[in-house]
């Protein structure tokens, strides 16, 4: 039988971005660079606060303190790693590593205990089943709890910037949301679930366009409620669609079907799935652009770090929706980040994925590893195996 060409060459394309990632080889170059990220972290000018690597940035290693809201994905990355090895000396490193946030439980200046306690002490306890870290992760909560205003709906997420608004919440905050339901199952409070229902409702409400991309920002009157702008602070534009945070949106609301089984989540979730794939700036290897709407795509960078949430994201997802569609969208993506997002070999201060994209606007981490996108391959390579 004969083919049209155009059919072969679609066939072909399909192909080529089809190819599985291999797990097996993923985690041996991971467990490579992460021995010498151990390594230079012990060559490095590191100060008693500092406790972990962020990014190699300007040809040097950034370690940053406990107060960081990147902190915990090293920890992370650790336990993922004596998740898939069974290895022992992760196991420690892991430990090591976690106990150096200890403190951070008490804070309540921060949003970001999700990313910080979750990433570390949570995934400690899940494969240890540590009461002292169990313990962590309930105070963490309690702390984050103190920054829901009853009025508004939502957990506060800056306290900085207030000559530009009055109560800002970031879409990010949806990946905060974990720690709240875990809290709940660990003590039987209710009140933990409560307040991660009311965030995610009303961020579904007001933090979303027609066309289901997000907002970054949503500025809120804390007297009364009301919306007072929308904007997009680490985007290109206000209304442009910032490629991490649509990734954080999808993987947030999938994460919130899981804990409540609310369809009108999954919905949304899907939503912002089709969105992002749809996307006509997405490139054909399903790594986005920082923002989709750069207007110098596609002379601008990537980002590896909204790709490695997003695939992470939509390999849960496809279990819930029944779609294996998201599944092959998953599995291209890591093969994309596998095949052409390295960081070389003992290099870039041993991380696993470069080109990644931070703060594009305020020229800060613009196409260099960062540890959440380590973080989040992990954890993707490990549902990959699952699914």
């Amino acid at each position: 039988m004969k083919y049209p060409l155009c059919l072969l060459l679609l066939l072909f394309v399909n192909t080529i971005y089809a190819q599985k990632v291999n797990v097996k080889k993923e985690f041996v170059f991971a467990q490579k660079q992460t021995d010498y990220m151990l390594q230079e972290i012990k060559k490095a000018d590191v100060k008693p606060d500092q406790v972990s690597p962020r990014t190699f940035e300007n040809g040097k290693l950034k370690i940053v303190n406990s107060r960081d809201w990147t902190s915990g994905f090293f920890p992370g990355e650790l336990w993922y790693l004596f998740e898939y090895t069974g290895d022992k000396k992760w196991l420690e490193q892991a430990k090591e590593f976690t106990v150096k946030l200890d403190k951070e439980q008490f804070n309540i200046t921060t949003h970001d205990l999700g990313f910080m306690m979750y990433c570390s002490y949570g995934n400690g306890y899940r494969l240890t089943h540590d009461e002292t870290y169990k313990n962590v992760i309930i105070q963490s909560a309690k702390s984050l709890s103190t920054r829901f205003n009853p009025k508004v709906g939502l957990i506060r997420s800056w306290d900085h910037h207030n000559d530009q608004w009055k109560y800002p919440v970031i879409i990010d905050n949806m990946m905060n949301l974990e720690l709240l339901f875990e809290a709940t199952k660990l003590t039987g409070d209710s009140s933990f679930y409560k307040i991660a229902v009311s965030h995610a409702n009303t961020t579904l409400k007001n933090h979303f366009r027609a066309d289901y991309s997000s907002y970054h920002v949503v500025d809120y009157d804390p007297e009364t409620g009301e919306v007072r702008k929308k904007m997009t602070h680490q985007g290109y534009a206000d209304e442009s669609a910032w490629a991490r945070g649509q990734a954080w949106a999808l993987y947030g609301f999938t994460l919130c079907y899981r804990e409540t089984g609310d369809t009108l989540y999954l919905n949304q979730a899907q939503n912002i799935a089709n969105f992002i794939l749809n996307n006509p700036n997405l490139p054909k290897d399903l790594v986005p652009y920082w923002d989709y709407n750069d207007p110098t795509i596609p002379n601008t960078s990537r980002d590896a770090s909204a790709a490695a949430i997003t695939a992470s994201a939509l390999y849960e997802l496809a279990g819930y929706a029944k779609l294996p569609l998201y599944k092959k969208k998953a599995d291209i993506i890591l093969s994309s980040l596998g095949k052409s997002y390295h960081a070389p070999i003992n290099g870039k201060g041993g991380f696993i994925l470069d080109h990644s994209t931070g703060h594009r606007p305020a020229k800060s981490e613009i196409d260099v590893p960062i540890n959440y996108a380590d973080y989040y391959y992990l954890e993707a390579l490990l549902r990959s195996k699952k699914k």
